[in-house]
């Protein structure tokens, strides 16, 4: 690693059958699991709703919204990941949560720690990536704020 290198902290988070990348400046904050249940007729990725900090978010499930099945975390392992919303609906929509499997866990990576790898992606990820010989995902956040655009209408 030569001197220039930058490194940017971020957080890895665990789903259902893969992991997910994101930088810290993305996450506003990680809270237990609880959630109230969605309404009926709800899309499939529907988790539920929070009331986080006097706002209604839509849970979202990347799994299912990846083509997957909805899994809802069992025990004390599960947390929702309220992210930061940078699309042309932030002034709508400033928030959206997602259902983890798991404990986010943080780290700080370089360029030359990150390789684009061939994954089998769905239309919630922007690509796959390899860190440090394990793969994650690095998920389209335009894609998931669509979404949370949709659930909260």
């Amino acid at each position: 690693m030569n001197d220039n290198s930058q490194t940017l902290p971020c957080v890895m988070i665990p789903m259902s059958e893969k992991q997910l990348l994101l930088p810290n400046v993305s996450i506003a904050e990680v809270v237990d699991f609880a959630s109230s249940d969605p309404a009926a007729h709800s899309p499939e990725w529907l988790v539920g709703e929070l009331d986080w900090r006097g706002l209604n978010l839509p849970v979202i499930s990347y799994d299912a919204a990846n083509g997957g099945k909805l899994t809802v975390p069992g025990g004390n392992r599960g947390r929702i990941v309220i992210l930061n919303t940078i699309g042309d609906h932030h002034n709508s929509v400033p928030f959206m949560a997602l259902v983890t499997q798991g404990i986010p866990s943080q780290t700080r990576l370089t360029e030359d720690q990150l390789k684009k790898i061939d994954g089998d992606t769905g239309p919630a990820d922007l690509m796959a990536v390899e860190v440090e010989g394990e793969t994650a995902f690095i998920p389209d956040l335009g894609y998931l704020e669509s979404l949370a655009l949709e659930a909260s209408r």
